[in-house]
């Protein structure tokens, strides 16, 4: 394993490279963002940890934390971004891969995050160890995986920031007859069947130009539609709209880090503002 640090602004990457996992059966690189003076502060930080590090760059995720946390708005906190490895593969619902056998390594790569990587940053750096400090995020299929992996481990997280995610996860193809959005999303279905987790808070980011398609031609493009949706089983659940769970809808937003850099200051706000 090597750490490459480098001290820029007020917060410090270290890319830790070469971290093999057992798990995942290969190595695994990770960038930490930590806060400016973190090895003489006694406080312990909150964790954000990323799927699809390799975007925090275009993502602006540095910068945006440090614009933040320096005009007063967000506590500091430590960012763990995971560069993604076979995303159609570890990435998706651990319970049931979809109709392409796409996800078959996700629960590999949940136990991942929850066994190998958050203990190793607890013991690593001054980290919080309760799991009200913690959330996780992703994009598109990373956003899909945050949500599951915290949904299945709500004693690890409890603060779920899903950028563009892909709900659309479906264990039918979408143009056969017998498709129906009810049955067929799997996200959807899974949350349908398990039982409230109390403490989780869910924020939920799409883009009015995220995509074209319409599956059901009410004039609504899907990943709003799967969205939405989604939000409706959490509300079946008890959770409360705007007290549990918040939608942020871009007019513009498309399916790209553009986008998602755009959305980010309102995710950080909202995880983690003071």
């Amino acid at each position: 394993m090597e750490a490459e640090s480098l001290k820029v602004g007020s917060y410090q990457s270290i890319k830790l490279t070469g971290i093999h996992s057992k798990l995942l059966e290969r190595d695994v690189d990770v960038e930490i963002l930590l806060p400016e003076n973190f090895e003489s502060s006694e406080q312990k930080y909150p964790l954000l940890i990323l799927n699809d590090g390799q975007d925090n760059e275009a993502v602006r995720v540095k910068e945006t934390i440090e614009r933040l946390t320096q005009a007063g708005e967000v506590s500091d906190i430590v960012i763990a971004g995971i560069t993604a490895g076979d995303r159609l593969q570890e990435y998706g619902v651990s319970a049931k891969a979809d109709y392409k056998k796409r996800g078959t390594r996700a629960k590999a790569y949940t136990q991942y995050v929850v066994t190998e990587l958050l203990p190793y940053l607890i013991y690593k750096y001054p980290i919080a160890a309760e799991a009200e400090q913690h959330a996780i995020a992703g994009y598109s299929m990373g956003g899909l995986s945050a949500m599951d992996i915290a949904w299945n481990h709500s004693d690890v997280f409890t603060k779920i920031g899903v950028f563009s995610g892909s709900l659309w996860w479906r264990k039918r193809d979408a143009h056969s007859v017998f498709y129906s959005d009810h049955r067929d999303r799997i996200m959807h279905q899974h949350i349908r069947r398990s039982k409230m987790r109390p403490g989780l808070k869910f924020w939920f980011q799409t883009g009015t130009e995220d995509e074209a398609s319409d599956r059901n031609n009410n004039g609504i493009i899907d990943s709003i539609d799967d969205t939405l949706d989604l939000i409706a089983e959490l509300t079946l659940k008890g959770y409360r709209p705007f007290k549990d769970i918040h939608y942020y809808e871009m007019q513009g937003g498309r399916h790209d880090t553009a986008t998602w850099a755009k959305a980010m200051p309102e995710f950080l706000k909202w995880a983690f503002g003071k």
